[in-house]
Order: structure tokens, then sequence, then C-alpha cells
């Protein structure tokens, strides 16, 4: 340990023998690289950046059902699957193309529609200029660069407007097959029990009555004074004698379908619910700003890094041109 130590003072006894040599082309290369890094951080287009913070909801419907789900509240923020859903949504072609559109940002990134990789450049400067991420209390912020501080607010902002659009239409993808679906089998609940009734109004303009009617029937007879009378109900009972069955068959039909109805009222409700209305999805916690100071290029700190960097590299340059001085000799 005490030989390694004296071995490693040496070595840098001697490096900075050697800087101290080379003193004069490492400041001059340097102050090249400084004065340099300067003149190239003056030229680069200052950024503006605007952020817009939104919380993903809990629910997105209206539910008819009494078993409700007391987390499906829609006061509720939603929690890490929504994010994570509300942040594929926001990376989605849906929501990239229509910001391209309204904004022209071909001609705004000046790229050519006639080059051949217009998409792919368009994909590099977007994904460079607007970014999405979550953040450590689970919301999701939307952040966007732009050399013109009042557009990077507007296209934020934009941003958040489309959440619910997109989302929507997302939704309505399937909500709305499923509610025509419902409704198709509502209207043929309700056509076969219009049905039923008008076939039971039929049988009851016949004379047919009900069970507990045609039990009066024969009471009828036989209490009827008149030969005119008995005939009369003799006819009213021959009638339900050979159409009761089917009144008694309508009837019961006619309950079980109308029952069915009405527990189909709630699904139907639930579907039309989804499939028609707009919902919105997210809470705004912070809608973009327009910037008032740039956020890039940090100038101080491009020449910084451009200055050590320099710095660094011509050392490591010197000292390997010496290395190959000296393994030159000793060939």
């Amino acid at each position: 340990m005490s030989q390694n130590t004296p071995d490693f003072q040496d070595e840098s006894q001697n490096l900075l023998l050697f800087v101290w040599r080379k003193r004069k082309i490492i400041i001059i290369l340097s102050a090249l690289a400084f004065v340099a890094s300067i003149a190239i951080s003056l030229f680069l287009t200052p950024l503006y950046k605007s952020t817009a913070i939104v919380f993903p909801t809990a629910t997105s419907t209206v539910s008819f059902s009494e078993q409700r789900n007391a987390k499906a509240s829609s006061m509720d923020f939603g929690e890490e699957e929504q994010a994570e859903q509300l942040l594929q949504i926001l990376q989605s072609s849906r929501i990239r193309n229509r910001i391209v559109e309204r904004f022209d940002l071909f001609n705004h990134y000046e790229i050519d529609q006639d080059d051949e990789n217009r998409y792919f450049k368009l994909g590099q400067e977007y994904s460079s200029h607007i970014q999405f991420s979550r953040t450590k209390y689970g919301s999701i912020s939307i952040e966007v660069l732009d050399r013109e501080p009042e557009l990077a607010a507007e296209i934020a902002n934009k941003i958040v407007d489309l959440i619910d659009t997109v989302k929507n239409n997302m939704v309505k993808e399937r909500t709305i097959p499923a509610f025509d679906i419902n409704r198709r089998k509502r209207e043929m609940l309700e056509t076969e029990i219009n049905g039923i009734l008008a076939e039971l109004d039929s049988l009851s303009t016949m004379g047919v009555v009900t069970s507990e009617g045609r039990a009066n029937l024969y009471q009828a007879y036989n209490e009827s004074k008149s030969a005119a009378d008995k005939a009369f109900v003799k006819n009213q009972i021959d009638v339900n004698i050979k159409h009761g069955a089917r009144f008694d068959g309508l009837e019961q039909l006619r309950d079980e379908r109308i029952t069915k109805l009405t527990k189909f009222e709630d699904s139907y409700e639930q579907s039309e619910s989804d499939a028609n209305a707009n919902f919105n999805h997210k809470f705004i916690v912070e809608p973009a700003v327009v910037a008032d100071k740039k956020a890039k290029p940090k100038r101080m700190i491009i020449v910084l890094l451009a200055t050590m960097g320099a710095f660094f590299f011509v050392v490591f340059a010197l000292l390997v041109q010496d290395r190959i001085a000296k393994l030159r000799k000793m060939a």
C-alpha cells in the first residue's frame, strides 16, 4: 500500500508537469473552444416551454346499476391504470395527426412535403418538441417546446382538449354498435308485446275472459231465467272452452315479456348513455400558459461543457502523442 502511494503521487506529479509544459497549446485550444461554443450558442434557436398537467378520471360513464361501485364515482381521480391508458392515448397517432394538421407542423418544422422521409422527420421533430410523462403524483404532464411561445401554449392546450374528443370517439366505436343491438332487442320485445296485446283484445272482443271469469260463466248459466239468457251464456262458455287455453297462454306470455322488458330497461338506458353522451375524461390541474423565458438552449451550460470537453480532449490527445513519440524512440 505504501509502495503504491508514492507511485500514484509520482504519476500525478508527472501529469501536472506535462500539463504545465503544454499549457500554452492547452489554453489556446480551450480558449478557441470557449469562443466557438459562445458563437454557436448564439445561433441556436431559443425554444420556449409550455406545460399542462391533467389527472385522468376514475370513470367515464354514468352507471344505472343499483350495485354501483363506489370507486366509479365521476368525482374520483384516476389511479395508475387510468393514467397509463391516458398516456397511451396522448402518444397515439389519433392525437398526433390532429395536431399536425391543425397547426400545419410540416411547414412549421420546415419539412419538405415531397421528401420521401417526411413522416420519419416529422416524427422526430414531434417527439423532440412534444413530450408526455407521468408525474410522481400520478398526473400526466404535457410539455411543448417551440420557438414561438404563444404556439407552444396553444398546442399544449389543444392536446388537452383533444383528450375528450379522441377518447369519446374510441368509446363510441364500441358503444354505438352495442346500443344498436340493445335498441333492436327492445324494439323486438315491444313488437312482440304489442302483438300479444292485440290478440288478447281480439279474443276479449269474442267474449273470452280470464280463468276467474270463466268460473263465473257456469254460475251465470245455472242462474239464467230465460232460454235466451241460457243460450247466450252457453255460447260464451263454448267460446271460452275453445279459446280459453290460448287466452291464458297469451296472458302468461305477456306478463313474462313485460317483466323481461322492465328488467332490460337498465341495460338499454346504460347503452344509450354510453353511446350518446360525451364525457369529460380528465381533470385539468394546470392549463398551459405562454412562457416569458426561454427553456432552451442553456448557453452557459453549453459553453461550460464545450470548454471542459475541449480541455480534457486536448490533454488526452497530447498524452497520446507524447506516448507515441516515446515508443518510436524506444523502437
